[in-house]
Order: C-alpha cells, then structure tokens, then sequence
C-alpha cells in the first residue's frame, strides 16, 4: 500500500497501519505537533487505520482544520471537567469556534464565575493526566442504550434522529464518553493553555420553545503566550465593543420602550450616518446609478410574486389589514426596484440600468440573536439592483468590484477575503444560464487581479454570487459586500427587454450591496476605530475650550471661522479647569483640541493638542485651518467630495 506526502515523498506500508505509524515512517510524529491529518481529502484521527492507497497530509495548528480538531478536543476535555466536578449535568453539544469553543450544558441553574474556575481547574488536571483518546463505533440501540443507561436524554435524542442501521462513532477519554463524529487529538495531553472564559443561555437546537441550557465557553492554545496574546487581544474587543463606545459617545441606543432591535440615531451618530449616506449618494451618483425611494410597506401580493411569502415568511413581520387588504412591511427592496424597472418598455440600448436606494427594511429576527448594531429588526441597505443584458454581466461586475474596494477602502478598509460561490443543489435557471453567469462572476474576478476562493454549492437558489468579506483594525472578519446574480425574479415579474433583433428578451438582475447595511456598517466602523473616527468621519472635528471667561468674544470668533470653512467646531465654555475639559475631550475622542488663554488673544494664535494627548503646539487661526485640512483625507485616494 503506497502512502504519499504533499511533497511527493512516498513509502510502502502495510495495510492496517495508523495514520500516526504511516507518518513516523516519513520521521514526522505528533510529538512535532501533528494534531490530526487529511486522509485523501477527509480530517481523521492520527489512530485512524489505513486500508488503500492514500494521500496524507499533516495538520498542525497552523491549519484551520488543525484548529478544529484542537478546539474540539478543548470541548470534549470541558465536558469531562464538568461531569466531574457536577455529576447532575446533561451533556448536550459542543462545537469548534474560529477562535474557542463552546458546549451547551442541562443544568438545574446558571454557572457562576466560581464554577468556572472549579471547572477550568478540573479541566486542567485532565489535561495533565494526559489520558488516550479513543474512537469507537457502536450499532444505533447499542448507543441509545449506553446513554440511556447514564441519563444523557439529550444525547438519546440526537442519535434517535439519525438514520437506523446508521453506526454510532463514540470518544473516550478515561472514564467520559461522548457521541462524536471526530476526529480528535490522540491524547488529553496534547492541549497546551486551556482557559474558560464566560457563560451564557442558549435553546437547546437554538428554538426558544425548547428548554434553556447553560453555554460556557472557552479556548485553548498550544502554549501560554499564544493564550496571553488571544486575551489581550479579547480585553481590546470588550474596549472597542461598539454597544459600550456608542454609549459612552453618545452615537446610538436600543431601548425597551421602543423595541429590541430598533436603534435610535443620537444628534452625533445622525452626524457620521448622514456623512456616510451623502458620500454613498455622491459617488453612485458619479459612478453612474440612479437614486431611488420606495415605501416602507407594499400589498402582500407583491411578496408572492417575489417568493418572499414562500420563502422568507420565517424572516417577516406579520402582515398588516388596511382597507380589505394585507399589506407587509418590506424586507427587502428587490421588488420595488423591479416594478420602476418594468414601469416602462425597455431596448437593449437602454441597458444596463442601475438603480441605487439606501432603503429601509424589516426583518424579524428572534430576539436571541439580536446584538446591538449588528443584527438588529430594522435597518437600512446600501442597495442597488443592475438590469442588464447576458453579455453584460462580466463588465458589470467588474464595476461592482472597483466601486466596493473603493468606498471600503475609503473608510479604512484594505484586507479582504472574497468568495465565489457556485450553484446550490436546489436552484432555478438553465445549467446553460448558470455556467454563464458563473464564468462572467470568475472572468470579472480575474480581470481584476482579485484573489478568490470558490466556495462550491454556496450561491443562491437564483444565481452564483461574490461575497466579500473585510478584515477589521483586530484581524477580524466581517461579511459585508455581495454580488449576486438573479435569474429567478425576472422571471417571476417577466421582465423584458426588445433586443437588437427586435425580439422580446429576459434582462438578467444583479443584487449589489457594498457596505451591507448602514446599521452593521457603523458598528463595524466603531469597533475597528474603537470610537476614535478619522477627522472626516468625526461628528466635532475642533472642540476650542477656554480657561477662563475672558476668552469668549475670541473664541466665538474662532468658532464662526472654522465653521464657515466648513468644519464641525464646538466652543466649551464652562467654567471646569482646562485639564478636566482636555481629559473628557480626549475621551470623547475629539481629533482636535484648541486651548485658548490671555495669550492666545493677544497672539491671535491657538494651543493645539490632538486626541493621542500629543501637544501640536501654537498657531494661528489660519494655520489651524490648514492643519484641519491636511488631516481630512480619508483612507482612500483623493476624494473631494469628503472633504466638505
């Protein structure tokens, strides 16, 4: 039997060997750091047995799927440490996270901070004792039983829902047992720093009809300093969290009297929100789109003939009876694009059309999953919907990916992951149609230089789509940006164009959001400038404070000048000590303080500090100005429009 490596390297091994001896005949062991490996394309257990000729390769850490089993085997260890320390505790779930895990407990009440520790504790003894992991496979009422046997209802439950004649694969580790498809690290040991970090509720199978379980999660790294630097770089999250800076800043709130999942915009976020929406006005308008409005509300018919009553109805607001007819606030505004669309017959020389509206939609979302700004019941998208002709498709979508880079860039954002993802099992639309499509979405990606992973089977039921996501000052990734191609509602609407050949002909529909939403955009924006906004973006750009009342008359003057150049100044007046109005300037986050004394009014001159607390010294007014100026670029390449 022939084993080889992604190098080419190749040995003759028996079969019935572990993957583990397979690659100690290479000299490569786990004590290296080998984790687990792909075993001609499938994650398996270094004791996994070799039957065929196979392609191994290693997975250490480094590796996403390396991580997986690492965290995973991080749960299984909790679950452990939990059992022993409260007996009572049902077992239910625990999955790898990106960055941690996590595992659902049935518990007669919360966790607290003490547990934790009792359990962390525990958790580490059992690293310690570095106990093997086995695998093993049992027939269905084999495993029910066994865990009937030891009150895990919760995990009778989950293998009752599988398949009968389906084999059960089970993980041990000492005396704890657990159902587990894998794979696993060979030992108990293998973990290096475990920490656990906080509790929560959360519905068993996430439905809020079911009983409330006790979630704790966790993380593990191979050793302390990673762990230290992971936290770390947690405790910046907390900082930068944007529901704590929009509070602190005075941006933004969501409050009980009014809805969960409803934000009002405070005079200062209304500030930045408005900056945003004219810069995405200015530039669509520039990049040639057409700016629309549509109503908050349509006739429910309008959402059958899109599909939303079929197909989202989970996702909508209950519908509304007015005058004998149902009407259903919008959640999305792709229909009320399509009827100005279809409001006129159409030529081939009228396309491409692009209509862009920063529309407001409503979506139920439970209330579980709401969080701040990020997911919330109302927002609005940055929307745009593209009618064009098949051959059309590559050059609009090349436009789309220039325009996005640009406007994300603009705000700061120069990292991004991009995905193409391909037809879905079930889908509407000719194979012809989709190939098309596909190979325009591939060619525009391409011709662009942009590099991309295809995402297989991920697009929409209407068409292959880009998605784009961008990485934030903290290394995060957020999803912000898709390009989706739609065969499916110029169909179901029977949109038409005449052709050049004088035939009716169907347009193909292009979904297009750059930034999302601006809701989830904004708190994105938050937390990677963790409230410090660039001088653009900021709602007061000069705060001019006085020591002592003398100052007024020059400081009116000072304000009235830098307002008529058409900066966002405030005077504070009050009758504090300088270093306390610095101080909670500074917190405020405000890019410029202008410190005014008897000297400053007899120089005609300002003391200048920026937010870091650096001392920029003295200048005139008019000097002021140009400092002000100078630091209104926004991240992107020159933009005029952003400066005013």
């Amino acid at each position: 039997m022939k084993i080889t490596l992604q190098d080419g390297s190749s040995r003759d091994i028996s079969a019935g060997q572990t993957v583990g001896s397979a690659l100690s005949a290479f000299g490569l062991k786990s004590q290296s750091g080998i984790l687990a490996a792909r075993v001609n394309g499938r994650t398996v257990d270094l004791s996994s047995a070799l039957v065929e000729d196979a392609e191994i390769v290693p997975l250490h850490f480094d590796s996403a799927e390396g991580r997986e089993v690492y965290r995973h085997s991080s749960t299984h260890i909790m679950a452990q440490a939990v059992k022993e320390v409260f007996p009572s505790a049902q077992l239910t779930i625990g999955p790898a996270l990106e960055d941690g895990f996590f595992y659902d407990f049935a518990f007669e009440r919360p966790f607290t901070p003490e547990d934790l520790e009792k359990i962390e504790a525990r958790a580490k003894e059992i690293i310690k004792r570095a106990l093997p992991v086995k695998r093993a496979e049992w027939p269905k009422q084999e495993a029910v039983q066994f865990f009937q046997d030891r009150g895990e209802s919760y995990k009778v439950e989950l293998i009752q829902g599988l398949a009968d004649g389906q084999t059960i694969s089970v993980y041990s580790q000492g005396e704890f047992t657990d159902l587990c498809r894998g794979p696993h690290l060979p030992t108990t040991g293998h973990i290096g720093a475990f920490k656990l970090l906080n509790t929560a509720g959360a519905y068993w199978r996430g439905d809020e009809r079911n009983p409330m379980l006790q979630r704790i999660y966790g993380t593990s790294f191979p050793t302390q300093a990673e762990l230290d630097a992971h936290l770390a770089r947690l405790e910046e999250i907390k900082r930068r969290d944007h529901r704590k800076v929009g509070k602190e800043l005075d941006l933004i709130s969501i409050q009980d009297e009014i809805g969960p999942g409803l934000v009002l915009w405070h005079p200062k976020g209304a500030t930045i929100r408005l900056l945003i929406e004219n810069f995405w006005r200015d530039q669509h308008i520039q990049n040639g789109y057409e700016l629309v409005y549509s109503p908050h509300v349509a006739r429910l018919d309008l959402w059958k003939t899109s599909g939303h009553v079929d197909y989202y109805r989970d996702n909508m607001f209950a519908p509304m009876k007015v005058e004998n007819s149902e009407y259903q606030l919008k959640p999305m505004n792709c229909p009320f694009h399509i009827m100005i669309y279809k409001s006129h017959l159409r030529s081939y020389r009228d396309l491409p059309i692009r209509y862009g509206e920063l529309g407001t939609v409503y979506r139920y979302e439970r209330t579980g999953v709401l969080h701040g700004l990020l997911r919330v019941r109302g927002f609005t998208q940055d929307d745009a919907h593209l009618f064009c002709r098949p051959d059309q498709i590559e050059s609009e979508v090349s436009q789309v990916l220039d325009f996005t880079f640009f406007i994300l860039g603009t705000f700061g954002f120069t990292e991004f992951e991009v995905y193409l993802s391909t037809k879905p099992e079930k889908s509407v639309g000719s194979e012809e149609r989709w190939a098309q499509a596909t190979s325009a979405l591939e060619a525009a990606l391409k011709g662009r230089g942009v590099a991309y992973q295809v995402d297989p089977g991920e697009g929409v039921f209407y068409g292959p789509k880009i998605d784009i996501k961008i990485k934030d000052a903290l290394g995060r990734s957020w999803q912000c940006s898709t390009i989706q191609v739609d065969f499916n509602n110029p169909e179901r609407f029977a949109l038409s164009y005449i052709g050049e050949d004088g035939k009716v002909h169907q347009p193909i529909m292009i979904h297009r959001a750059l930034m999302g939403s601006i809701e989830r955009f904004f708190g994105i924006l938050i937390e990677h400038f963790g409230g410090a906004f660039p001088t653009w973006l900021a709602p007061i750009q000069a705060l001019v404070m006085s020591i002592t009342d003398n100052q007024r008359p020059y400081i009116a003057e000072v304000v009235t000048q830098l307002k008529a150049a058409g900066f966002r100044a405030e005077a504070d007046l009050r009758n504090e000590k300088i270093g306390l109005k610095i101080r909670e300037a500074e917190k405020a986050k405000v890019p410029f303080m202008f410190v005014v004394g008897d000297r400053e009014v007899q120089s005609g001159t300002l003391a200048i500090r920026g937010r870091s607390g650096a001392n920029l010294g003295s200048m005139t007014v008019a000097g002021a100005l140009d400092l002000l100026r100078a630091d209104l670029k926004p991240t992107g390449s020159n933009r005029q429009a952003l400066t005013q």
